[in-house]
């Protein structure tokens, strides 16, 4: 099979504890290993606090070590979640355990029952949460970047310590998910990418067009902003076998059946030419960084699904 021209492909890590809890956490090591063997280019693991889970940043502190070249990430964090300084330092520790290979993707949270609860939970007002989110991510430069005090509307220190530094300079990339056209124009006048996952390749390029421009106007290069995407995958020996799939997937998931899902959601599902077929239109219209959510209930089939990812996509595009 052909690569996918134009595009890395890296995967999540399937940190749910329905997912591992046959094998234990410690097999989630065993699979960021075998992601780099492979040749993928990034590993990310998303943030929640509904359910149990390998906590995000544990997650990737220990793939650090037994890992050397491929990306590490998140998709996304939700930073207003924590306390900003602790997570600053946090992440900061992460990139340098991996010789600056951290990218954060990061986001406000999905709107209704999915996003107030983790609010509640960590005692977080709700409103204004993308002003929060901004001004979170701009406290966390300001410390890797060394400043003695910060003020912003949210958080203010007239008085900052020494914090530890990142791998790189500027410390790791922040890219923000969400495709309003609010989040399209701070994407592109704050943050160095972009990782939505619309349903239909148009609207991914048409997003790209708005995040480019805005990044114009705010007087930083259109290029500046990695245009990535966020795609759940299943591949399978047709398409109707890889719905089924996928269904109980994100009925597990989400509580929602895969024709509810994929109305916000992009997915590519089908035998590998028709997975391949998907995965290009999104490179046509701009993607250059995929991280695949791999359909699957339980880490033997995630397993099975990173070797046919593998497979499918070649060396030339992981």
């Amino acid at each position: 099979m052909s690569s996918i021209d134009g595009m890395d492909i890296g995967v999540f890590l399937p940190t749910g504890q329905d997912q591992w809890a046959a094998h234990g956490p410690r097999e989630l090591v065993a699979f960021a290993r075998r992601s780099e063997e492979l040749g993928f280019s990034s590993l990310f693991v998303n943030d929640s606090l509904l359910g149990p889970r390998i906590e995000p940043l544990t997650m990737l502190a220990a793939a650090a070590p037994v890992t050397e070249r491929i990306r590490l990430g998140t998709g996304a964090l939700l930073p207003v979640l924590r306390r900003p300084v602790q997570t600053a330092q946090t992440l900061a520790s992460v990139d340098q355990l991996s010789g600056g290979r951290l990218t954060v993707a990061v986001g406000a949270g999905f709107p209704g029952r999915f996003g107030r609860p983790l609010h509640e939970l960590s005692q977080v007002p709700w409103e204004r949460r993308f002003t929060r989110l901004d001004e979170t991510v701009a406290l966390w430069r300001a410390l890797w970047a060394g400043a003695k005090e910060f003020h912003g509307e949210f958080h203010s220190f007239a008085e900052l310590p020494p914090t530890t530094a990142p791998f790189r300079v500027g410390g790791p990339p922040v890219w923000l998910g969400g495709a309003t056209p609010a989040a399209l124009d701070r994407t592109g006048r704050h943050y160095d990418g972009w990782l939505p996952y619309p349903p239909d390749p148009a609207d991914y390029a048409a997003g790209l067009a708005v995040v480019r421009a805005a990044a114009e106007r705010a007087g930083r290069p259109s290029e500046a902003v990695a245009p990535a995407l966020f795609v759940n995958v299943r591949i399978d020996r047709d398409a109707e076998a890889a719905r089924r799939t996928m269904d109980a997937y994100t009925r597990s998931n989400y509580g929602l059946p895969l024709a509810e899902t994929e109305k916000i959601q992009a997915f590519a599902l089908g035998a590998p030419d028709e997975v391949a077929a998907t995965l290009a239109r999104y490179a046509s219209a701009g993607a250059r960084h995929v991280v695949a959510r791999l359909g699957a209930l339980e880490l033997d089939g995630q397993r099975d699904q990173l070797e046919k990812l593998a497979a499918l996509v070649g060396p030339g595009s992981r």
